[in-house]
């Protein structure tokens, strides 16, 4: 009966938190798909070129909202009320500080942003236009996606579900007016996906509200100490969002030299959907977190290693199925974001690449989830920014001596098997060493 309950519990907060993830990665799809089909692989590159900034403004606010959320089970967990609440102040102050730094700086750098990530002409000229808008509502995109972990963490899963489906609906029916009926183009997708954001944010704001949860009230004297542990254990979560957009701008760095805009315009197709898969994976993560604070918290190691085997199983199950969908309809993804047709052809023959990792992906986003819900920070870390590090030094090596542009590929999915493995050795580290 007791494992009954705690499957339940555990599907309670799972189910909607992979949801509101798969959204918050249909975002970017919706854009791609409006862009896309109304001015074409020119589009649809400056989209994908521009979207590691933008991943970055909603990751910052992801990884403090986590890393708030976190602090405040733990402490919760372990009956510290007041301090628990002084932590969710500390998260809302750091989210304000990030919001009002980041709006500035992207907006002041937006030029010099792009031209890193391999952007000129008129591809650049859409990737500014697009940056500058997403810049004005930095503020609504951190501070929402910020919100979302403590209305988890606050037992309301299925009402962050709801927040995240208002904005998402938001954001299609805007794209649908902005880009198509007024014709505003990558400006007009940016606007709608920052006015989505802001409805999430107030949906959000109101449920802390509401719950009586919302609070600003933490001593000077201790906000610091707050803000560097949730700075903490951010770290991780933030990384693990930016993970696939770190990867994203080195394949186009790379892809640039090898395959050119086609592809660009290829990985962006790919990139959009995988992506969701990967949101969805962190979504079973991050959807388990607050069980694994509470139990760690409670010193129930029992109970966590339970949840955190439910989390694995199910993560592979959503994987293997993701894989299955995306293999029989590689051969019309291009065609769902207008681009060409050789694109289109591209897509088809290079996706099965890519979802041979995807499994991999699934044990490596549990693990890093497992670690900093339960305060391993360092190895959360490492997990983080591995990837990234993998599939830089393959690239270098693997695709001047093997055969160029689908060396790159390869070397994406080979980096994602060697952090799999790796998570697997830490994860079996720690249990033989903390955990009965």
């Amino acid at each position: 009966m007791k494992q009954t309950r705690d499957v339940r519990t555990f599907f309670q907060y799972v189910i909607p938190s992979v949801l509101s993830f798969a959204l918050s990665g249909v975002y970017t799809i919706v854009d791609g798909f409006f862009v896309g089909n109304s001015i074409g692989d020119l589009g649809l590159s400056a989209v994908n070129i521009a979207y590691p900034v933008v991943a970055v403004i909603q990751a910052l606010g992801t990884g403090i909202g986590m890393g708030g959320a976190i602090c405040y089970s733990i402490y919760k967990a372990e009956k510290k009320e007041a301090e628990a609440r002084e932590f969710t102040a500390g998260a809302l102050w750091v989210l304000i500080i990030a919001s009002i730094l980041l709006t500035i700086s992207v907006f002041l750098l937006n030029g010099t942003l792009l031209k890193l990530l391999v952007s000129d002409g008129e591809l650049l000229a859409l990737g500014e236009e697009y940056i500058a808008v997403i810049a004005l509502g930095s503020a609504l995109q951190v501070i929402g996606t910020g919100l979302v972990p403590f209305i988890r963490n606050h037992g309301g899963s299925f009402y962050a579900m709801v927040s995240m489906i208002a904005g998402f609906v938001t954001n299609i029916i805007l794209d649908y007016l902005f880009v198509w009926v007024l014709e505003q183009g990558v400006a007009g997708a940016a606007w709608a996906t920052v006015i989505g954001q802001g409805v999430t944010m107030l949906i959000a704001l109101a449920y802390l509200l509401l719950k009586k949860q919302f609070t600003l009230n933490i001593p000077f004297s201790k906000f610091g100490k707050a803000a560097l542990s949730i700075i903490k254990i951010g770290i991780a979560p933030f990384g693990l969002a930016m993970s696939p957009n770190i990867s994203l701008i080195i394949i186009n760095r790379f892809s640039i030299s090898y395959g050119g805009e086609p592809a660009i315009a290829t990985y962006a197709c790919i990139a959009y959907v995988i992506c969701i898969i990967y949101l969805i994976l962190q979504g079973v993560g991050d959807g388990s977190q607050p069980l694994l604070s509470k139990y760690y918290g409670e010193k129930n190691f029992y109970r966590l290693k339970s949840t955190r085997k439910m989390a694995y199983g199910f993560a592979m199950f959503l994987s293997l199925i993701g894989c299955v969908i995306m293999y029989l309809t590689k051969g019309s993804l291009g065609a769902l974001f207008g681009a060409s047709d050789f694109v289109n052809t591209e897509i088809a023959k290079i996706m099965p690449v890519f979802l041979v990792s995807v499994p991999f992906v699934a044990i490596l986003r549990i693990t890093t989830a497992s670690f900093y819900a339960t305060e391993k920070s360092m190895f959360s870390y490492v997990l983080t920014f591995i990837e990234p590090l993998f599939m830089l030094v393959l690239m270098f090596i693997l695709p001047p001596l093997f055969g160029g542009q689908v060396m790159i590929w390869w070397s994406t999915v080979l980096a994602r098997i060697l952090s799999a493995l790796l998570a697997v050795i830490l994860k079996n580290h720690v249990d033989k060493k903390e955990m009965p």
